[in-house]
């Protein structure tokens, strides 16, 4: 099996220009491929995972991976997945944030001479002259064509500025700067930026008469249909001084039982054969599952010494439930409306507060945790799905344990 063939196996193709001239690219290690980065925060998130376990597998099997951080498109802000416009920052922030993505990405791929790139767009989008761009780019560009583009409609909604329309030719024109400099014949990137893609590759074929191809990866959406690597605290970040080791590890360890055999096909890298084994899992082996995907991916982020201290904590916390004869609530389908649960009921039916109110303040003070994570949001819900199997361990104050359970 090529590595073509084993990203198709675990579903991480979405979209492709040419399905037999990539499969030859990669498969025989002939690729020079990149994804963009925009630097808007210090530190990669969940979102970011993906992209980065597929760099580490395609590198692995021969081709050469660019990281490339848009120190200049950050200056002005991608659209796609938008309804409202991003917050402008300072060169210095951005360089910062650059400066972090590097060393957190450095976990993921081999940037050592000849193994890999890393660059910044601004180095050559920042010295660009406006008329030459209009003339020599601009003139390639079809408006009525990018105006039908996914990642422009919702911001059609309120108000596209001119600043983001030019986002997408900024993106085209890194594409065709890394093909020019570096020989880069193939972009991948999130099933959002097709478009932005595909102005790329159409550049180079206008401006050079020469074909580059571009293949969008599957976003990580949860059972839902929603983006998944959000908590009630926001985003999960790579970064431990941002997202603990052991908060990482219970999100992925609490990720819902329709999600986690998706999860860790598409994310770890343990081979398909054991995966497969997996698909007929059910009820208690599902949490087995979660184990196994929060300790591989905690692994891969952290390292194996943390991944380890996290297990052993998660662990903790149930014996520690069990050390002192922890009480077991079981709920049935009829505590819950439209199959799901809020965290101010849940609270009363476990006994640990005594009206929705004191669990409202318990809440709102962040007194309040389900399998370790703290909640502070009062409308977090959970599902009849999630509290199957070993269920999940309520906790209000420090000593107060009630494990939750499905009937």
């Amino acid at each position: 099996m090529g590595i073509y063939e084993e990203l198709q196996a675990r579903g991480l193709i979405a979209q492709v220009t040419d399905e037999e001239e990539i499969r030859e690219l990669i498969n025989n290690g002939k690729a020079t491929f990149y994804i963009g980065f925009d630097p808007t925060a210090d530190s990669l998130h969940v979102g970011h995972f993906m992209a980065l376990c597929l760099m580490k597998r395609l590198q692995e099997a021969g081709n050469k991976p660019i990281a490339l951080i848009g120190g200049g498109t950050a200056m002005i802000g991608d659209p796609s997945g938008r309804t409202d416009m991003r917050q402008m920052m300072t060169e210095e922030t951005i360089q910062h944030n650059c400066d972090c993505f590097k060393k957190q990405m450095s976990r993921f791929i081999d940037l050592s001479e000849g193994k890999a790139l890393m660059v910044n767009n601004a180095d050559w989008l920042k010295d660009l002259n406006y008329i030459e761009v209009l003339r020599e780019v601009g003139a390639h560009f079809s408006v009525n064509r990018m105006l039908t583009a996914e990642c422009y409609k919702q911001r059609m909604e309120k108000g596209l500025s001119f600043l983001e329309f030019n986002y997408m030719i900024m993106q085209s024109y890194d594409f065709y700067a890394l093909f020019q400099k570096y020989g880069c014949n193939l972009q991948f990137g999130g099933d959002d930026q097709w478009s932005n893609m595909l102005g790329g590759t159409e550049l180079i074929r206008r401006k050079l008469g020469k074909n580059a191809s571009a293949m969008t990866i599957t976003l990580l959406l949860n059972s839902e249909g929603k983006k998944m690597g959000k908590t009630q605290k926001g985003a999960v970040w790579l970064d431990p001084e941002k997202t603990t080791p052991f908060e990482f590890y219970q999100y992925w360890r609490n990720v819902a039982d329709a999600d986690v055999l998706k999860c860790i096909r598409m994310l770890t890298f343990l081979p398909l054969e054991e995966i497969d084994k997996m698909d007929s899992w059910e009820g208690a082996q599902l949490n087995t599952a979660k184990e196994i995907l929060a300790f591989e991916l905690t692994k891969m982020v952290h390292g194996e010494e943390e991944a380890k201290k996290a297990l052993a904590a998660a662990k903790a916390l149930f014996s520690q439930g069990a050390a002192v004869d922890m009480p077991c609530v079981e709920l049935t389908a009829a505590d819950l409306t439209d199959g799901k649960i809020d965290i101010l009921t849940m609270l009363v039916k476990a006994g640990l507060v005594p009206s929705k109110s004191e669990a409202r303040r318990a809440v709102t003070q962040g007194g309040v945790s389900a399998d370790g994570e703290k909640l502070t949001d009062i409308y977090t819900e959970f599902t009849g799905d999630r509290l199957g199997g070993e269920g999940i361990v309520l906790k209000k104050g420090k000593k107060n344990f009630k494990k939750i359970v499905m009937k």
